[in-house]
């Protein structure tokens, strides 16, 4: 019996000290790396701020007053956004006003548009993409 208390008790000292060497190992890298990560990070910071200061100030963005131009409806088109002339940015939106009030985007695939029978007659065809909508619309439009 006194063999069997002296085995496990050279085991459990030489499994402890193990682990207890990596950790401390473990520990001690990362405090080194991450100081010098903070240090190089704050030189290139300080750099850069005085030269994104002079660039941003540069000049304001202006629309382009082509898409603001009134442009005169088809008739299908008509019955759908009204009579009025609109520029095109204002006929997308209020096609998708009408598309979003009858309810007609497509349930699972939200890119595509089931067409009405006002739409089909701008459209020319049953389903259409929200991408080609835009292009289809140019047709309807002078």
């Amino acid at each position: 019996m006194a063999t069997a208390k002296k085995v496990p008790a050279k085991k459990a000292p030489a499994t402890k000290a193990a682990p207890a060497k990596k950790v401390a190992a473990k520990k001690a890298a990362p405090t080194k790396t991450v100081a010098a990560k903070k240090a190089a990070p704050a030189k290139k910071v300080a750099a850069t701020k005085p030269a994104a200061k002079k660039v941003a100030p540069a000049k304001k963005r202006t629309p382009n007053p082509a898409f603001m131009k009134a442009l005169t409806l088809s008739p299908a088109l008509a019955a759908v956004v009204g009579d009025k002339p609109l520029p095109r940015t204002e006929i997308v939106k209020k096609l998708w006003d009408y598309i979003k009030s009858k309810g007609l985007q497509d349930k699972l695939n939200k890119r595509m548009i089931n067409a009405d029978e006002k739409l089909r007659a701008v459209f020319g065809k049953a389903q259409v993409s929200m991408f080609e909508m835009a292009g289809l619309i140019g047709k309807h439009v002078k």
